[in-house]
């Protein structure tokens, strides 16, 4: 069983035939160009340059889409799931707060958020990302940008919102959790509310988080409660409302001028 084991982690990060001296193979080849090291500074320079312009391309993209709210969690539920439902009633309520609602905009949880926006009359937006395996946008959303990078994805997803509601997910929606909650936690965004929906899924998680954590005084008392841990969608829309009254100001609020000269 061992040998086994072993000789399926040989396989999975096996360097590419391509090569990269530092034992990294991920499976694009441009990724793979990426993380072989060092290139010529030419080459560095356009890389820049490629990823400056897709920061443009979505900040020109999300200008217009107003005070949002990300939802994060995981593809992978169908629509039979009680998770999907509660994904959508979520929507819903953020839509009738008259906010707009912000998904990685592929399917399972995000296509559930984005779908109750629609349907309670709501804005609906999606960050889609290209992946080896393509993760196409759901149906339910009224615009959507498409991300190379992932890193730029998650500035987009951060950038536009005031509050963020995490429903269970896997990496993707721990990485994005917790990027968000060190964001808050080092104040280097307002304290803006992060909801837990999900209580059953995310207990153990906070059992760590409380009982090692903070027992272990890696992270203070006033860290614990930058997290709201719910079941209820009519629980989540409070803390939203209550967490952004004060923090949308008139300038994020107000409807932006769009130019025909930039292509608006």
């Amino acid at each position: 069983m061992n040998d086994d084991r072993n000789e399926n982690f040989k396989t999975l990060h096996a360097t590419p035939a391509t090569g990269a001296p530092w034992g990294k193979g991920p499976s694009e080849q441009a990724a793979q160009d990426f993380l072989v090291g060092p290139r010529s500074r030419l080459t560095e320079f356009a890389r820049v340059l490629r990823i400056g312009a897709e920061f443009i391309r979505g900040f020109r993209k999300l200008h217009f889409v107003g005070p949002c709210v990300t939802v994060f969690g995981s593809a992978r539920f169908a629509e039979d799931h009680r998770y999907y439902s509660l994904g959508r009633e979520v929507g819903g309520r953020i839509a009738a707060l008259g906010l707009t609602t912000m998904t990685g905009g592929g399917p399972g949880i995000m296509e559930a958020a984005n779908r109750g926006a629609r349907e309670a009359g709501g804005k609906s937006i999606g960050c889609n990302i290209i992946l080896p395996k393509e993760q196409q946008p759901n149906p339910y959303v009224d615009e959507w940008v498409e991300f190379k990078y992932f890193f730029v994805r998650k500035v987009m997803l951060v950038k536009y919102s005031y509050a963020f509601v995490c429903l269970p997910g896997g990496f993707g929606t721990l990485d994005e959790l917790w990027e968000i909650a060190t964001l808050v936690q080092t104040r280097k965004v307002f304290h803006f509310p992060i909801v837990l929906m999900g209580k059953d899924y995310w207990a153990p998680m906070m059992e760590f988080v409380t009982g090692t954590l903070r027992a272990q005084r890696t992270i203070d008392d006033a860290d614990v409660g930058l997290l709201t841990l719910t079941d209820s969608p009519e629980e989540a829309a409070e803390v939203i409302r209550a967490g952004v009254k004060d923090a949308i100001g008139a300038e994020a609020a107000r409807p932006r001028k769009r130019y025909w000269f930039l292509g608006e």
